[in-house]
């Protein structure tokens, strides 16, 4: 599987990935909408792990650009920052998860299971 993670929280993030890659995923990370686009211009991932609140491009608005790239990629919202209308507009955008942080690392990554099983 390979995950890229998007958020502007540089120790998390990196935290994450390392966590993810021990448990054998492939996971490269980004701290901006921007340079998820430029990433997912040049590579695969089979999901996108979004915060939803960043500086610059939202994480809606990285969603509706990265499924124009790669449409058959997963996104799942992982943030800090929910709302119940967030979490409205990222599921009906698309989205196949919202996760709130902190989240165990386990469930994280039974949710990355469960998207890359959804049609």
């Amino acid at each position: 599987m390979r995950v890229l993670l998007v958020d502007d929280e540089d120790e998390m993030v990196t935290a994450l990935a390392e966590r993810l890659s021990l448990r054998g995923i492939e996971a490269d990370w980004v701290s901006s909408g921007e340079d998820a686009i430029a990433r997912v211009t040049d590579k695969k991932y089979d999901i996108v792990v979004l915060d939803v609140k960043m500086p610059g491009m939202s994480g809606l608005e990285t969603m509706e650009q990265v499924q124009k790239l790669q449409p058959e990629t997963k996104v799942i919202f992982l943030t800090g920052h929910g709302s119940v209308s967030d979490f409205n507009l990222c599921i009906e955008a698309g989205a196949s998860f919202y996760l709130m942080k902190p989240t165990n690392i386990d469930v994280l990554v039974e949710k990355m299971d469960e998207a890359l099983k959804e049609n």
